[in-house]
């Protein structure tokens, strides 16, 4: 076994969230990912894993890993990004999370176009309920949802004064079953080793949370020592196991 430094960026919006701009196309994003050295890229846009097959496929051949995944805001508005080994569990997670999420229609002039798209961006369909707002299911049902289908579930960007685990539970107690813990790009280096210092078990990473090709920067990603760019390497990463870690936790 050999493990090497991988970079990884396990967040990333895509055209199919209305905050993402619309140049976040299939492309676009794998050729961007290639250019900054990132070997292993997740999807992880609103409510919905819809657009993974498009970046799975424009991908191909190019030596970039894609996870599929998504950003769930759950019933406390608390952001939990989620892994998953394949499209078809991170399908069945999303149809779990769409029982409950509200039908409330997306207003495109107010929150910006939810697009499907294939791998050279051609439009596949417009989603029409609104993706930005919480479903029903808690963060404790969440995670074990994910667990249940082998994926990973991280707390989204907990240094933001909303949509954080911290913001709104204020602390992350011991028996939460998070995979990780996700500190945003944004945060200053205080902010981050303060957090850091008051979860010593948890593992820590960074994340670009990109909503435009701009934010997609090899600095605001996490560096993992891996033997291979893939969903199994980065879950043992995460999980600590094999020598498998994050080498970078923030900075």
């Amino acid at each position: 076994m050999s493990l090497r430094p991988v970079r990884v960026d396990l967040h990333l919006h895509t055209v199919l969230s209305p905050c993402g701009d619309l140049e976040m196309g299939a492309p676009e994003v794998v050729s961007k990912a290639l250019q900054e050295g990132i070997e292993v890229l997740a999807v992880t846009d609103h409510n919905s894993c819809l657009n993974y097959p498009a970046l799975s496929g424009a991908a191909e051949g190019t030596g970039l890993t894609v996870i599929p995944g998504m950003e769930v805001q759950t019933i406390e508005d608390v952001h939990v990004v989620t892994l998953f080994p394949d499209y078809e569990r991170a399908m069945e997670c999303q149809d779990w999370v769409w029982e409950t999420l509200p039908d409330v229609p997306n207003r495109e002039d107010l929150f910006g176009y939810q697009v499907v798209i294939d791998k050279e961006n051609g439009v596949l369909d417009m989603v029409p309920r609104l993706l930005v707002q919480g479903t029903e299911r808690t963060v404790d049902q969440l995670i074990e949802k994910v667990h249940r289908l082998e994926g990973l579930a991280i707390l989204a960007h907990v240094d933001r004064p909303s949509f954080s685990y911290l913001a709104v539970l204020g602390f992350i107690p011991d028996e939460l079953e998070a995979d990780a813990v996700e500190i945003s790009a944004r945060a200053t280096e205080d902010q981050a080793m303060a957090i850091m210092g008051k979860y010593p078990s948890r593992t820590f990473l960074k994340s670009s949370d990109s909503h435009r090709l701009s934010e997609m920067d090899a600095a605001r990603c996490s560096v993992m020592a891996l033997e291979e760019p893939s969903f199994e390497e980065v879950k043992m990463a995460l999980l600590r196991i094999g020598g498998r870690k994050v080498m970078a936790e923030w900075r």
